[in-house]
């Protein structure tokens, strides 16, 4: 899009899939490379790359054209890289030159806040599991045994499938509409009220009714991620009208959410042995985070940077939909672009949420001399994976291999650690053939590697999935990444009860 007579932003075309400057007429100049002169101006437009490695286009003199051109080549539309003599630049990471920085990376730093309160749920009850399955409902009875039993099957279940549910309905009915403000100021708020409720819960005595309580909670639970889920797909969408890595913040910040989850976790369990008490630290610590949440949503329309991406996102829908007369997204040409991505997100937490944490949860140390076994599970399983996770969303910020083209291959190939983890000393009480992975430093190290491509792997392709498309169908084309992303949580969530079943199921002789 022209900015202004002298600069012009290098985009992807959404009808043809090349990549080109809209509005300006080009010219094959032989090996691929190609000038751009704009119209009503005979000098044209050529890419540089700053010594930061920041690639824009720029109106150029002859001997600029003379200087730069030969070492500028045609986009590849499969990697989204623009090639030059001395390396290569994603064409996803041009930035318009005339648009504001964001100062001090406030805007940047919010999405990261929305992305820990994203997951900040999820992780608080599956972390405060030994307070509900030791503490409230370690009652005598055949109900409570149950309960106890199939706790982590029960929350998956009644958290997911609203999850689910409400990200699929805000995308096809909320998608793109001027009520982004108040979906997630409502979300935040029900979160908030629910979660207070849940530390009520904590602080009274229900041993005399159990069942009573076990239905109050999951209650809970379902009304905390109905909310979730029109906050996440909310967010999501709006990150997506940003330059790519403001979706990697997101993603960033969901992770972040487990990382600090786990440190409080271990922290409780350092310090208060009192699973009451630790599950009431975690609550609050939800509340607290979702306050903050909640206060920085409001500060981004004052950020210039902010208004300045939402304003052209906004700009370029209506456009489109004043030239197609429709006011709805057209959703299954979007899809057909970014069908890709939405698989490779939705496989990569399918097989991240089949291991963790219903797998590694149950994955029981060897060596008693490996460390204290009180603390395997909260760092081996929970620790590892949220902070490796953690870092490889960081790593996206300076490396994106592979490209859009070719990402597939190594996350399909993540379906062997699912194997690999069942060969480990999983259940081993209930399991029917031996254990092949016997020991503790193998099954960590796994375990490193399977969390840290989770967040790698993540991160590219909720950065890839909205610039497949034109910024106007960028929103729409995040929401759809964001819902892939929850369906990915509950496919592997509901998967890793077939697993835990196959490994009682299966006899080896």
């Amino acid at each position: 899009m022209a900015t202004n007579h002298d600069h012009y932003h290098l985009q992807q075309n959404s009808d043809d899939e090349e990549t080109s400057l809209s509005n300006t007429p080009q010219k094959e100049l032989g090996n691929g490379r190609r000038n751009y002169t704009p119209q009503g101006n005979n000098r044209p437009v050529v890419v540089k790359v700053d010594a930061n490695g920041k690639a824009h286009a720029e109106v150029g003199s002859s001997s600029e054209r003379e200087a730069f051109l030969p070492q500028v080549t045609a986009i590849d539309p499969d990697d989204g890289e623009v090639s030059r003599s001395n390396g290569k630049v994603h064409a996803f990471e041009l930035e318009e030159p005339s648009a504001p920085t964001d100062k001090f990376m406030l805007v940047y730093l919010i999405l990261l806040v929305h992305g820990i309160g994203t997951l900040m749920p999820w992780n608080m009850f599956i972390t405060a599991e030994s307070y509900f399955t030791d503490y409230k409902l370690a009652t005598n009875g055949s109900d409570s045994s149950e309960y106890r039993k199939n706790f982590i099957s029960y929350l998956g279940i009644t958290a997911q499938i609203p999850n689910v549910l409400l990200n699929l309905i805000n995308m096809f009915f909320q998608c793109g509409g001027g009520g982004t403000t108040v979906r997630v100021v409502v979300s935040i708020s029900v979160m908030v009220v629910f979660f207070i409720v849940t530390v009520v819960l904590a602080m009274i005595d229900t041993s005399e009714w159990p069942g009573v309580f076990f239905a109050v909670t999951m209650g809970t639970v379902v009304i905390i991620n109905m909310a979730t889920g029109v906050y996440q797909n909310s967010i999501y969408g709006l990150a997506a009208n940003l330059p790519m890595k403001y979706t990697n913040a997101v993603v960033l910040g969901s992770n972040t959410s487990g990382t600090l989850t786990s440190v409080i976790s271990i922290l409780a369990l350092a310090g208060t042995p009192d699973p009451r008490t630790s599950a009431i630290y975690y609550f609050v610590a939800a509340i607290i985070v979702l306050l903050i949440a909640f206060d920085t949503f409001f500060a981004l329309p004052l950020l210039k940077f902010y208004r300045y991406y939402h304003t052209q996102g906004v700009e370029a829908l209506h456009e489109e939909e004043h030239k197609h007369h429709r006011s709805r997204p057209p959703y299954w040409k979007v899809f057909k672009k970014v069908w890709v991505q939405l698989f490779n997100v939705w496989f990569v937490f399918f097989v991240s949420l089949t291991c963790f944490p219903s797998i590694q949860v149950n994955v029981e140390m060897l060596d008693e001399n490996f460390m204290n076994p009180r603390y395997f599970t909260p760092v081996t399983c929970f620790l590892f994976f949220n902070a490796f996770a953690m870092m490889g969303n960081l790593t996206t910020e300076w490396i994106k291999k592979p490209g859009p083209k070719w990402v597939w291959i190594p996350i399909v190939l993540r379906v062997l650690f699912i194997p690999f983890f069942l060969m480990c000393n999983y259940r081993p009480e209930h399991r029917s053939f031996p254990v092949i992975i016997g020991n503790d430093y193998v099954y960590c190290l796994g375990g490193i590697i399977m969390a840290f491509t989770s967040g790698y792997f993540s991160s590219l392709c909720m950065m890839y999935a909205p610039h497949q498309v034109g910024p106007e169908f960028a929103g729409t084309a995040g929401m759809m990444a964001a819902f892939f992303l929850v369906f990915g949580i509950f496919s592997g969530v509901n998967f890793s009860l077939f697993v835990a079943w196959l490994v009682e199921a299966i006899h080896v002789d």
